[in-house]
C-alpha cells in the first residue's frame, strides 16, 4: 500500500487544531472538582502535610490523591476520604473535612489521634451523605456524642481508650445504624437496648460492660453478628436470644456468665458461630445446640451431665471445644462426617470410643480426649482417619494392644498415648508415619523391643518411651533419626549395646533405670555437641567416667548416679552439674570440700558431716532458731526472703519449709513432687544450670526418678514489691489455675527461708532463640516458624484475657525469643509470667534493660514510663515476630532488628530469611504478610498497635 505523505506545515498545523480543541473541552471532556471542593482539598493537604498529596502538579487533580475516591463518572465531588496509616497524630484537620459536603465515607484509622474535636462532632453531623466513620486504632479517650449523624449506618471506634458510660455516647440516636465495632476500650454500663432496629452488627467486646444480657436484645431482629467476649458480664443468657432469627455470629467468651445455655438458641437456622468459652455455665447442653451450628466452644466452663446423643452429629458441624468442663458418661455413638477438630478433653467421661463413629471421618484433623476416664481398647478405625495431625489420648485408661492401623495415619503430625494402660508391642507400622512430629507413649506397660522401623520417622523430634517394660537392644539405626532432640528410655528393661544416638539431641537422654553395663560407650554420644541432659543412671555402667563426656559443650546436667564406676570424676566446666551419688568406686575432686569460707559447695554429704559434728546441743538451738526465723517470715514481706550469701552457702542447716502447695491435679506429679527434696537440691550448685537477675534455674531428680525443672525467685533487688507472703501465694494459686497450652504454669511451690521456689516439668529446657540462632545450619521451615508465631500469640492473648473481674491481665515483663521456651517445633510455651506479679521496675536499683527485659525487645516507651502495658508486650511480640521471619536476632552487630527492618520497608523481599522463604511461593507470600503483622505491633506509638487479639487473627487469616 503507497504510504500517503503530509506536508510537515500541514501536519504542524493540525497539531494546533487538535490542541485547541482539547484546551476548549477539556472541562467538558475531564471534569474535575468544584473550585470550592479542590481549595478544601489543596488546604487539607497543606494542613496535613502529606507527601503524595504535595507533589509536583498533583495539586490540579485530587481525584487522584492516595485514599481519595470520587464520584464516578464526573468526577465532580469526592466521596471517600481514607486516611488510614498516615501516621497523623493532630486531628485538628478533622472540622475541615467537614467541609466536603458531599463526604459519604471517612477512615482515619491505624493513626495516632488523641482526641476528636468537637467541631468535627457538630459539623460533619450535618452531612446528609455522610453513612460510614471509621476511627479506629486511634488513642482517643474522649469524644463528644454522635447524636446529630442520624444518616450514619457504619461507626467504627474499636482499638481506642474510650472510658465512660456507653449511654452517654448518643448511639441511640443513629436510627440507621447497621453496623456498630467498640471493640477494645474501656466502656462500661450494660448491654444497651436502645439502638436502631436495624442494628446488623454489634461488637463491644474487650470492653467493662457489666450487668445481664438483656431479654430486650430480641428487638435487634435484623442482627447477624453479637461480639460480647471480654467483659465483665454476669447472669444467665436470656431465651429471647433464641428469636433473633438472622443471627449468624455469638461471641459471649470470657464473661462472668452463668446459669444453663439456653435451648432456644436451637432455633436459629442462621446460627454458624456460637463461643461462650471461659464463663461459669453449668448445667447440662441442650439436645438439638448445634443443629445449624458449624463452630462450638464451650470450653472452661462446669457445665456437667452427659454429651447430648445429637450433638456432634449434625451435618454443617466443623469444630466441637468441650474441654475443662465436667461431662460424664459416654461418648456420642454418632459424629459428623464434616468435623475438623473435636476437643473434649480435661472432663471426667468414661467408657469406651465408639468405634463405628469414627470410621469415615475424613476431614477430621484434632482428635484431643486427653485427661479422662475413658476406657476399652483404641479403636483400630482411628487408622482411617486420613487427615489427622492430632491425636491426643494421654491420661486415661485405655487397655489391650496398640492398633498397627495407627500407621496408616499419614498426616499425623502428634501422637499422644502417654500413662494410659496399653500392653503389648509398639508395632512396626508405627514407622509409616513419616509425618510424625512427637510420639509419647510413656508409662503404660508396653513390652517386646523397640521396632527398628521407628529410625524410619526422620521428622520425629520428642520421642518419649519412658516407664515402660521395653527389652532388647536400642536398634542400630536409632542414630538416622536426624531431628531427634529428646529421646526417654528410662525406666524399661533395656540392655545391650547402645549404638550411635542422633546427632540433633538437644533436651535430653535419658537411659535411666534400665538394664545397661559395661563400660559408658563414649563413641555413642560422642557427636552430641548440643546435648543439654544426659542420664545414664540406675543401670550396672562400670569402669571409669570417659574423658570425651567433656567434650560435650552444651552439656548441663550428667547424672551418673547408682551405677558401678570408679575412677576420678573428669573435669568438666562449672556450667555441669554432676551426679555421681551411688557409686562407692568414684572419687570426686574439688567437688566435696568443707570450706573454710564460703564457697558455694553445700552438698548433702558436706550436711551430714556437720551434723555430726556440732553435736545435740548444736541441734536443739537450730531448731529454736529455725522456729523463731519462721515466725518472722511469716510476718515479714518477700522481701525479707533471702539470707545473706555468705551466710547462706557457709550455713549447715537445711532451709526450713514455710509452705509449699501442690497446684496442678495431675496425679502423677502430685506423687513425684517432695518438697523437701526440692529444698534440699537446690542448695547444692551441682543442680544449677543458669542464673538470671530475677532466677536461678535448677534440674531436681525427685526420690521417685523423675526430674523437675525448678525455679527459685532472686529477692535480692528491691525492684521486687513488699508484698506479704500470704499474697504471693495467693497470686501463685491464681498462676496455677490457668490452662493453656502455650503457657509455662507452675506446677507446684513452696515457700522457704531463702526464697521461693516453683516447678515445672523438665521437658521443656530449650527456647526458641536456641532453636533459631544457635544452631544456624539447622533451618527451621515456614510451617514451623508459622505454628510458633500462632502458639505464642495465643499464650499471649490468653494471658492479657479481659478486665473482668474474675482474672485481671497478665503481663510479660520479659518477653523475648529468650523466654519462648519450645515443646516442639511447633509448641511454644510463654515462660516467666510469674514475674508480673512480684517486681515493680520503678523501684529498681538495677539497669532498664535488667528490668523492663531484653535489649532490642524493649519498647520505646519503657525509657520514660518504667510500666509493663499490653501495648509493649505487643511490641515484644512484633521483634519475636520478625526473628521468625528474618532468621536474625534481636540485635545483631550492635543495631536492633526493629529499626533494622524499619528502615528497609522497600525491599520487603530481602528482610525475609532467604533460606526459609525460596522454598516455595506460598512461604514467600505468608512471610510478606505476617511482616506486615510485625510492623504493625512495633510501631512506635503504643496506641497504635494492634491488641493481641486483632494481631493473632491477622496471624491466623495468613
Amino acid at each position: 500500500m503507497k504510504k500517503i505523505q503530509v506536508p510537515p506545515e500541514t501536519g504542524k498545523s493540525m497539531f494546533c487544531l487538535f490542541f485547541f480543541i482539547f484546551l476548549s473541552c477539556f472541562h467538558v471532556c475531564f471534569p474535575q472538582l468544584s473550585s470550592t471542593q479542590t481549595n478544601t482539598m489543596i488546604e487539607l493537604s497543606r494542613f496535613l502535610n502529606i507527601l503524595e498529596w504535595n507533589l509536583p502538579g498533583s495539586e490540579r487533580n485530587p481525584c487522584l490523591w492516595e485514599g481519595v475516591v470520587c464520584s464516578r463518572p464526573d468526577s465532580s465531588s469526592v466521596i471517600s476520604l481514607s486516611l488510614s496509616g498516615f501516621v497523623l497524630s493532630n486531628s485538628s484537620f478533622l472540622p475541615l473535612v467537614c467541609q466536603i459536603q458531599t463526604l459519604e465515607s471517612l477512615d482515619v484509622s491505624n493513626n495516632s489521634l488523641s482526641s476528636i474535636p468537637d467541631g468535627f462532632i457538630t459539623n460533619c453531623g450535618t452531612l446528609v451523605g455522610l453513612k460510614q466513620v471509621n476511627l479506629s486504632r486511634n488513642q482517643v479517650s474522649s469524644l463528644l456524642g454522635f447524636r446529630n449523624f442520624s444518616k450514619l449506618e457504619v461507626l467504627d471506634i474499636s482499638h481506642n481508650r474510650l472510658s465512660g458510660n456507653i449511654g452517654d455516647y448518643g448511639f441511640d440516636a443513629l436510627v440507621q445504624l447497621k453496623n456498630l465495632s467498640l471493640n477494645f476500650n474501656k466502656i462500661a454500663g450494660s448491654v444497651p437496648t436502645n439502638l436502631a432496629k436495624s442494628l446488623v452488627n454489634l461488637e463491644v467486646s474487650d470492653n467493662l460492660l457489666s450487668g445481664s444480657i438483656p431479654e430486650g436484645i430480641e428487638d435487634y431482629q435484623e442482627l447477624r453478628l453479637i461480639d460480647l467476649s471480654d467483659n465483665q458480664l454476669s447472669g444467665s443468657l436470656p431465651g429471647s436470644l433464641g428469636n433473633l432469627s438472622k443471627l449468624e455470629t455469638l461471641l459471649l467468651s470470657n464473661n462472668n456468665l452463668n446459669g444453663a445455655i439456653p435451648e432456644s438458641l436451637s432455633r436459629i437456622q442462621t446460627l454458624s458461630r456460637f463461643a461462650a468459652n471461659r464463663n461459669g455455665f453449668t448445667g447440662a447442653i441442650p439436645s438439638g445446640i448445634t443443629k445449624h451450628l458449624e463452630n462450638l466452644d464451650l470450653s472452661f466452663n462446669l457445665l456437667n451431665g452427659s454429651i447430648p446423643d445429637d450433638l456432634l452429629s449434625q451435618p454443617k458441624l466443623v469444630s466441637v471445644d468441650l474441654s475443662y468442663n465436667e461431662f460424664v458418661g459416654l461418648l456420642p455413638q454418632s459424629i459428623s462426617h464434616s468435623l475438623v477438630r473435636l476437643r473434649l478433653g480435661s472432663n471426667m467421661l468414661t467408657g469406651s470410643v465408639p468405634s463405628a463413629a469414627f470410621e469415615s471421618l475424613q476431614n477430621l484433623t484434632y482428635l484431643e480426649m486427653e485427661n479422662n476416664r475413658l476406657s476399652g481398647h483404641i479403636p483400630p478405625a482411628f487408622g482411617n482417619l486420613s487427615s489427622l495431625n492430632l491425636l491426643n489420648l494421654e491420661m486415661n485408661q485405655f487397655t489391650g494392644t496398640l492398633p498397627p492401623s495407627l500407621g496408616n495415619i499419614a498426616s499425623l503430625q502428634g501422637l499422644k498415648l502417654q500413662q494410659n494402660k496399653l500392653t503389648g508391642e509398639i508395632p512396626e507400622e508405627m514407622g509409616f508415619l513419616f509425618n510424625l512430629l512427637i510420639l509419647d507413649l510413656s508409662w503404660n506397660s508396653l513390652n517386646g523391643s523397640i521396632p527398628s522401623s521407628l529410625s524410619n520417622l526422620t521428622e520425629l523430634t520428642n520421642m518419649k518411651l519412658q516407664g515402660n517394660n521395653l527389652s532388647g537392644t536400642i536398634p542400630d539405626s536409632i542414630g538416622d533419626l536426624s531431628s531427634l532432640l529428646e529421646l526417654q528410655l528410662g525406666q524399661n528393661q533395656l540392655r545391650g549395646r547402645i549404638p550411635i544416638m542422633p546427632p540433633k539431641l538437644q533436651i535430653s537422654l535419658n537411659l535411666s533405670a534400665n538394664m545397661f553395663q559395661g563400660p559408658i560407650p563414649s563413641t555413642s554420644f560422642s557427636k552430641l555437641d548440643r546435648l543439654e541432659v544426659l542420664d545414664l543412671s540406675n543401670n550396672k555402667f562400670s569402669g571409669e567416667i570417659p574423658e570425651d563426656l567433656t567434650n560435650l559443650i552444651s552439656l548441663r546436667q550428667l547424672i551418673l548416679s547408682n551405677n558401678q564406676l570408679t575412677g576420678n570424676t573428669p573435669k568438666f566446666t562449672h556450667n555441669v552439674s554432676i551426679d555421681v551419688s551411688g557409686n562407692p568406686g568414684i572419687t570426686v575432686e574439688d567437688r566435696v570440700v568443707i570450706p573454710s569460707k564460703p564457697s558455694g559447695k553445700n552438698s548433702k554429704l558436706v550436711l551430714n558431716v556437720t551434723f555430726v559434728a556440732i553435736g545435740v546441743t548444736a541441734l536443739v538451738a537450730v531448731i529454736i532458731t529455725v522456729i523463731i526465723l519462721k515466725l518472722y517470715r511469716r510476718s515479714n514481706g518477700v522481701n525479707n526472703m533471702h539470707v545473706d550469701p555468705d551466710e547462706e552457702e557457709g550455713s549447715t542447716v537445711l532451709p526450713e519449709i514455710i509452705h509449699g502447695k501442690l497446684l496442678t491435679s495431675n496425679s502423677t506429679h502430685r506423687s513425684n513432687i517432695n518438697f523437701a527434696k526440692a529444698v534440699e537440691a537446690v542448695a547444692n550448685p551441682e543442680n544449677a544450670l543458669s542464673k538470671t537477675m530475677f532466677w536461678s534455674y535448677y534440674r531436681v531428680v525427685m526420690p521417685s526418678g523423675s526430674s523437675y525443672f525448678i525455679k527459685k525467685l532472686n529477692t535480692r533487688d528491691r525492684v521486687f514489691q513488699q508484698a506479704s507472703s500470704e499474697q504471693l501465694e495467693l497470686d501463685l494459686e491464681m498462676l496455677g489455675k490457668l490452662h493453656h497450652p502455650n503457657v509455662m504454669v507452675p506446677l507446684a511451690y513452696v515457700l522457704y527461708s531463702q526464697g521461693v521456689l516453683l516447678f515445672y516439668e523438665f521437658a521443656h529446657t530449650h527456647t526458641l532463640y536456641d532453636v533459631l540462632h544457635n544452631h544456624p545450619s539447622d533451618v527451621v521451615d515456614w510451617t514451623s516458624r508459622y505454628s510458633i508465631a500462632v502458639g505464642i500469640a495465643q499464650g499471649i492473648c490468653y494471658l492479657h484475657g479481659s478486665k473482668s473481674n474474675t482474672r485481671d491481665p497478665i503481663l510479660v515483663p520479659d518477653l523475648s525469643s529468650k523466654k519462648i521456651m519450645l515443646k516442639s517445633l511447633t509448641e511454644p510455651l510463654v515462660a516467666d509470667i510469674e514475674l508480673f506479679k512480684v517486681i515493680d521496675p520503678s523501684r529498681s536499683n538495677s539497669s532498664l534493660s535488667a528490668v523492663a527485659g531484653t535489649i532490642g525487645y524493649i519498647p520505646p516507651e519503657y525509657a520514660y514510663t518504667m510500666r509493663v502495658t499490653m501495648a509493649g508486650n505487643v511490641y515484644s511480640f512484633g521483634v519475636i515476630l520478625l526473628e521468625l521471619i528474618t532468621g536474625k536476632p534481636a540485635v545483631s552487630e550492635g543495631r536492633e532488628l526493629a529499626k533494622w527492618v524499619q528502615s528497609q520497608q522497600e525491599e520487603r523481599n530481602n528482610i525475609l530469611d532467604q533460606r526459609v522463604s525460596k522454598t516455595s511461593g506460598v512461604a514467600t507470600k505468608q512471610m510478606i504478610r505476617a511482616l506486615s503483622i510485625a510492623l504493625a505491633c512495633i510501631n512506635i506509638s503504643p496506641g497504635a498497635r494492634p491488641k493481641m487479639k486483632t494481631v493473632l487473627r491477622m496471624l491466623t487469616r495468613l
